[in-house]
């Protein structure tokens, strides 16, 4: 009885230990996706990586494991697409503001904020913080680089017709905007593509079937999670992010960095 006792003791202690590691492991190790999408109206390739809802994780000190794999990636600029923190306190500014510092130092780093920023009275120091670490903030605001039009949507007006009014000639233009719910008005205002987050894969992910369990604003099962999605003639690229939010565990579903290469239209490149 006690042999019996003692090795389902370590069986059990086996099999916990076995479980935190692949929770360990499913939320801490960091995955890539590669996409290329052609877009009209620009000469040469651009390359972005796309950092999205980290909540003020830190993969290493001052975000230094994450800055790493970005750095190998090469990108031409990398999109900050919203929910940089979690909830405005010392701890989470803290890490919002070591990741902008550390990914700055890499290449030019461009930010939209997220319904979480905004939610966050002190945003408006928040957002000069993010500046003075190095930061382009593009709320509701546009700017060209590398030969590309980049418009920012603010994260409070992800769903209202503020987008209509930033930039002329959207179609050759790249939106990036936190909530992908709202594909059919980047569609219908015309950008050809569009680089969102929020819906955090999910959160845990059923295996095999590719499908999220849950997303804000969209509820159970809900279609815009993770992957590319095309509304006409507008693309969506949509970040699983890198952080949690309410639920602190993700399920078969890696903190995910985007890699989007962007290709003049008519380009033979894949």
């Amino acid at each position: 009885m006690t042999a019996v006792f003692i090795a389902s003791v370590c069986g059990a202690a086996a099999g916990m230990s076995a479980l935190l590691i692949f929770l360990w492991l499913g939320n801490n190790l960091i995955k890539t996706t590669r996409y290329t999408v052609k877009l009209g109206g620009i000469k040469n390739g651009v390359r972005i990586v796309q950092v999205s809802d980290l909540h003020g994780k830190l993969f290493g000190a001052h975000n230094e494991k994450l800055a790493l794999k970005v750095a190998g990636l090469k990108p031409d600029f990398i999109a900050i697409t919203g929910d940089i923190i979690h909830r405005y306190d010392k701890k989470n500014v803290k890490a919002a503001l070591e990741t902008a510092s550390t990914l700055s130092a890499i290449t030019p780093v461009l930010y939209v904020s997220g319904n979480h920023e905004m939610r966050n009275k002190g945003y408006g120091f928040f957002r000069k913080q993010l500046i003075e670490a190095g930061v382009t903030v593009l709320d509701n605001a546009a700017l060209e680089i590398c030969g590309i039009t980049v418009v920012g949507l603010n994260g409070a007006h992800n769903k209202n017709g503020t987008l209509y009014k930033i930039a002329d000639d959207r179609h050759n233009k790249i939106l990036l905007a936190h909530m992908p719910q709202y594909i059919d008005n980047y569609a219908a205002a015309g950008y050809g593509l569009v680089l969102s987050g929020h819906a955090h894969g999910g959160q845990w992910r059923i295996p095999f079937l590719n499908r999220g369990i849950y997303a804000p604003g969209q509820g159970l099962f809900p279609k815009y999670t993770s992957g590319l999605h095309k509304k006409g003639d507008t693309v969506m690229i949509i970040s699983r992010g890198l952080g949690n939010s309410e639920f602190p565990i993700r399920l078969f579903n890696r903190p995910e960095l985007v890699l989007v290469d962007v290709l003049p239209d008519g380009s033979d490149a894949a």
